[in-house]
């Protein structure tokens, strides 16, 4: 099993006791969410691999109005090949640390297609 994504047969999100441990991805029902640290501003469009508990994205959006927060969901969607309303941010919306919520894709695939362990 990956430290990024858990299986859980519960539908509701519930905090973690420990935040600090964890993983970058938990899987709650039919949908996974995942840890994330976006670094806006980059010279291009990337997923740039795992930080500690998260993966690292970095945009070349501006961290305003929501537009890195944007163009990171549209950036995991294409790379899982889902719709882009399929990746919403749900926590950490003007934090570089933001937790996504990834509906229409197994846990498998995205674990196959980001290339995590």
């Amino acid at each position: 099993m990956s430290p990024f994504l858990r299986t859980s047969e519960n539908n509701a999100e519930k905090p973690s006791e420990n935040r600090s441990r964890m993983p970058a991805g938990k899987r709650h029902g039919s949908v996974c969410l995942m840890d994330i640290k976006v670094v806006p501003g980059a010279r291009n469009d990337q997923i740039t691999g795992i930080l500690g508990t998260r993966i690292k994205i970095r945009v070349s959006a501006p961290p305003e109005s929501g537009k890195a927060n944007k163009a990171a969901c549209r950036l995991i969607a294409k790379a899982l090949d889902i719709k882009g309303s399929e990746v919403t941010v749900i926590a950490g919306k003007s934090s570089p640390e933001k937790t996504i919520r990834i509906s229409g894709v197994s846990e498998n695939t995205i674990r196959e297609r980001l290339n995590l362990p």
